[in-house]
């Protein structure tokens, strides 16, 4: 029986089918099983976000991935009995896969094949609003491609070696690269403009403070934005909500400032996204302070805070002073807090908790939740200070008050 949407006049017809999908990772010597188990956790909230419903998942133990099909025959087997029994829409790989191994992998399991970097793209392709941002996703969508195109037309090719490899299959392939290379040139000079746009948007507030919001992806950086600049920006409990860079002005008392929410960092962000999202990451290398939110309600939200820490590190803004916000406190409680445990217990394992953290990191921290408004006053205090001590060292000479 049809499923329709009666009533509704956003939208109508039919509603949109969940496709099923199986995760697949290899285990190697470069890391362990609870390392791959946590990236297809990961893998697995990026298919949700993505719209998808995880099935199952598959890990197999190898020295090295195969070069032909990523995993062994008897996986492979496997996981197409597994697909053709249980009407599995999707199989997705944890890491990237070469253009010809994506052709055999659908060639043999007859179902769409998809890799990390082509899940996070088509998120991120969803995601964008601005012409900006779908310039940029489309980007680094031909970049991606564009090596893996000779897996895509394995389908003309009579036979293996030089006879046969001459004729359709080749024009095909080099027509195919002169467009896609076309097209990269003709988004990277769209990129130039809006570049120059945004550099000259940028110089014209340069005289008010600006602070950017940055962490991993889902640690709540939309959500301390709407409660300190007083704004509705889209927040969701997915991962890459944000996809565009937004900024607001926000005045503390009669001391105004800029404050920007930036897209999330992720493990195995491919390499061309970065180098896509760089413009709109200008935001974080040209602010003068950040606000680095990290989920301490994440069992490997140390991890988390690494990886965003080397991505500022690969963007030269390390050396940014630095706010450390922990957020999802509330989270943090119910998760890792038995509730037989008396409040003066929980009160004492909190504080150590918050010691040491400080301790460790080096930089002004804040514990808060800000699905609960907890401990923001302190985060506008510190925030407060930071932004004061900022813009004395650039007008010294000032006498207004801020």
């Amino acid at each position: 029986m049809a499923d329709w949407n009666l009533g509704e006049k956003k939208k109508q017809g039919l509603r949109k089918k969940t496709e099923r999908a199986v995760l697949i990772a290899v285990v190697t010597q470069e890391q362990t099983m609870e390392q791959a188990e946590e990236y297809l956790d990961e893998l697995d909230f990026l298919a949700k976000t993505a719209g998808a419903k995880t099935c199952k998942r598959f890990i197999q133990k190898m020295g090295r991935p195969n070069k032909r099909t990523y995993i062994g025959k008897g996986k492979l087997q496997e996981i197409i009995d597994y697909v053709e029994a249980n009407d599995i829409d999707l199989v997705i790989f944890d890491d990237d896969l070469s253009g010809k191994q994506t052709s055999i992998l659908e060639e043999e399991i007859k179902r769409k094949i998809l890799d990390r970097s082509t899940l996070i793209l088509d998120i991120f392709a969803s995601r964008a609003q601005t012409a900006q941002a779908r310039t940029q996703v489309e980007l680094a969508q031909m970049q991606y491609l564009l090596p893996r195109l000779r897996g895509l037309w394995t389908h003309l090719e009579r036979q293996r070696g030089g006879i046969g490899m001459r004729g359709p299959g080749e024009t095909e392939i080099e027509t195919d690269r002169r467009i896609i290379r076309d097209k990269i040139a003709l988004y990277k000079k769209k990129l130039e403009k809006i570049d120059l746009q945004n550099a000259t948007r940028r110089k014209n507030r340069g005289q008010l403070i600006r602070v950017a919001l940055v962490g991993y992806t889902n640690v709540g950086k939309s959500t301390i934005m709407n409660i300190l600049s007083k704004s509705d920006v889209f927040a969701e409990n997915k991962l890459f909500a944000t996809l565009d860079t937004t900024v607001r002005k926000v005045v503390f008392g009669q001391m105004p400032f800029l404050l920007s929410d930036t897209v999330g960092f992720i493990r195995k962000l491919p390499t061309h996204l970065i180098e896509s999202f760089k413009s709109t990451l200008d935001e974080v290398r040209e602010s003068d302070l950040l606000i680095h939110v990290v989920d301490i309600a994440h069992p490997n939200y140390e991890d988390h805070l690494a990886v965003v820490s080397q991505t500022l590190k690969d963007l030269n803004a390390e050396d940014i002073p630095m706010l450390l916000i922990f957020n999802k406190m509330d989270l943090y409680r119910k998760r890792y807090f038995d509730k037989m445990l008396e409040a003066e217990t929980k009160a004492e394992i909190e504080a150590e908790l918050k010691v040491s953290l400080t301790k460790q990191h080096e930089v002004e921290t804040v514990f808060i939740s800000a699905i609960n408004k907890e401990n923001i006053d302190t985060l506008r205090e510190k925030l407060r200070i930071m932004v004061k001590d900022k813009y004395t060292v650039r007008y010294p000479h000032q006498t207004k008050f801020w």
